[in-house]
């Protein structure tokens, strides 16, 4: 199937539901894998998808989820699959976000970190979708606390990360306890011999895209970048932030000692933040991403690690404190602002050792910042 890059959501037979929930959104051209994923699955086609991360996956396969559920059934019949609790959470809310003008849509997070007794409250519930982490899920079937045996769709998304936190062995077993003739849909940035392994065994015969990121997915989103020593960066951001009148920020680094070191720095300038990393237990995370979203607080710090859970509407501007090791994480970075159809802006520090990775990741992700002066 040839799908043209000008295919438009309203080319795409979509439900009104669907579409009003779009509108409402202010979602109001597909992005690239948008574009040509949804028309696949639509056509119930199982769905191989090279595709850098902030690029829309969650839309391209939620959609088409939305629209061939039975909600009359009281069974599971789509089962989303990711890494880690953060991206599980933030699937789901974008999925209900999408339908919540669906009647008796039901959409059940799976995760580690929770109780299992109110997990299994909410399956009792009989949700039409279930997202959730492998070692949770197959924790909870061992148990008999849920059955997936007759789902109609499974998406593996961002396999190839699942694979680094070796979840490879989890998602066969998850497989052979589903139908053989369910829709089957892989999301991967990268395709390593692993990954190979479980398209040739389990998805002979799927459609195949590999998608190129593109800037024009992130229309609204200003992009700069500026020659700053490490030392001088929280100074620098400091400065950035009182010239354009800045907000509701959030500061990525690589690492956690890094996160707390910028932490010091910027309270030492008076500046109300907050860390996010992966030793900081879901409670306290959730805590702290409350608190961000009802401005108790102006700026979060935090790593890679986590955040696939941040999803707020409202930032003003991402920072690169460091600029990421993986190209693609730029761009997943940079979406976090410029949200449900705002602007935004995004900030990448460039001390002299960083500019070849810069440069590199320009060219994988075909942006192009504008040098920004202090």
């Amino acid at each position: 199937m040839t799908i043209i890059e000008e295919t438009t959501f309203e080319e795409m037979n979509l439900s009104p539901e669907i579409m009003n929930s779009l509108k409402k959104m202010g979602v109001t051209r597909p992005t690239t894998i948008q574009q040509q994923a949804i028309p696949l699955l639509m056509d119930n086609m199982c769905l191989i998808a090279k595709a850098p991360t902030g690029t829309g996956k969650t839309f391209a396969f939620s959609i088409p989820i939305l629209e061939y559920l039975n909600l009359d059934a009281k069974f599971v019949q789509a089962l989303i699959l990711c890494p880690t609790r953060e991206l599980a959470l933030q699937i789901t809310t974008e999925i209900k976000g999408l339908g919540h003008l669906i009647p008796k849509l039901g959409v059940c997070t799976i995760i580690g970190g929770q109780s299992m007794r109110v997990q299994q409250e909410k399956l009792a519930k009989k949700p039409q979708i279930v997202v959730a982490t492998p070692g949770r899920l197959l924790d909870l079937a061992s148990r008999n606390m849920i059955d997936i045996s007759s789902i109609y769709t499974l998406v593996l998304d961002e396999a190839d990360e699942m694979l680094k936190m070796g979840f490879i062995r989890d998602i066969r077993r998850i497989i052979a306890l589903t139908p053989e003739d369910k829709q089957m849909a892989l999301f991967s940035a990268t395709m390593p011999r692993e990954i190979q392994d479980i398209t040739w065994t389990f998805m002979q015969g799927a459609a195949e895209i590999d998608i190129m990121p593109k800037a024009k997915d992130h229309p609204n989103i200003d992009e700069y970048c500026l020659d700053v020593p490490d030392k001088d960066k929280a100074s620098a951001i400091c400065e950035i932030i009182k010239k354009e009148n800045l907000k509701r920020i959030i500061v990525f680094c690589n690492t956690k000692m890094q996160t707390e070191i910028v932490e010091r720095k910027f309270r030492s300038e008076g500046l109300s933040c907050k860390l996010l990393h992966g030793d900081i237990g879901q409670g306290s995370r959730n805590r702290v991403m409350d608190a961000f979203r009802k401005a108790d607080f102006n700026i979060l710090i935090a790593t890679d690690v986590v955040a696939r859970g941040i999803d707020v509407d409202d930032i003003d501007a991402v920072f690169n404190y460091d600029i990421p090791n993986d190209n693609e994480i730029y761009l997943h970075r940079i979406g976090r602002t410029a949200r449900a159809g705002k602007s935004g802006k995004a900030f990448s520090l460039l001390a002299y050792k960083d500019k070849p990775r810069f440069e590199e990741i320009k060219r994988y992700t075909a942006c192009n910042p504008t040098p920004y002066e202090l």
